[in-house]
């Protein structure tokens, strides 16, 4: 009976790490611990970066080059992204974008402002550039919450696209006008901080962008 107490005690312990905040689920991460060929499963993928950024991006598992590819995309093709947990803290706006250099480098694809994420699962679609290369990619979606301690989260899954033939594969380049991706809260990269109880507005969220509850573009 006192090691079957201590058990669930450990798991009652331990539960936070899977089911506190917000996860992408589709694409799956490859670290994610529902994947079924993870090499390493992150208990903690639900959790903000680290302030310092010494886990950014991606929680510091940005190797696509080896990573499993969980989805398939075509440049042109609208397709849905999911989300899933139970600590949206009052939503905040969100980013999805692609890299074709392990992270070097995130170009971004959509920005949703306000109310991102919905509490539970949530789905957003987003468009694959026409003008993506073919080849192996990391997808990411990142999140400033909205209320709450000022935090930074993003997961990132491995994809391949098939893309523009005449664009050289794997070569982000042709991706250049599109928006870099916007961190806030990760003093290894800068120093933009965010405002507890105000929806970031990116400065520069790209062509595609879905704005939510009060939010606009004229938003402070």
């Amino acid at each position: 009976m006192v090691f079957l107490r201590s058990i669930l005690c450990a798991s009652l312990l331990h539960a936070p790490l899977s089911y506190a905040h917000m996860a992408m689920t589709d694409p799956e991460p490859w670290d994610s611990p529902r994947a079924t060929n993870a090499a390493v499963r992150d208990y903690d993928i639900k959790s903000p970066l680290q302030g310092d950024g010494s886990n950014f991006p991606c929680q510091g598992v940005q190797e696509a080059a080896s990573a499993p590819v969980s989805a398939n995309y075509t440049a042109g093709e609208t397709y849905n992204m999911m989300l899933e947990g139970s600590a949206n803290h009052g939503g905040g706006s969100c980013q999805l974008a692609l890299s074709y250099d392990e992270g070097e480098t995130f170009k971004v694809i959509k920005s949703v402002v306000g109310g991102c994420p919905a509490r539970g699962e949530a789905t957003y679609n987003f468009t694959i550039p026409k003008k993506a290369p073919s080849g192996k990619a990391l997808f990411a979606w990142t999140w400033i919450n909205h209320s709450g301690n000022r935090e930074f989260y993003m997961n990132c899954a491995a994809v391949r696209i098939r893309g523009d033939d005449n664009a050289s594969s794997g070569n982000s380049s042709s991706l250049c006008g599109l928006p870099n991706l916007y961190v806030a809260g990760i003093s290894s990269i800068n120093s933009c901080r965010s405002t507890e109880g105000v929806d970031i507005v990116y400065p520069n969220p790209g062509d595609d962008v879905e704005y939510n509850g009060d939010a606009t573009a004229s938003s402070p």
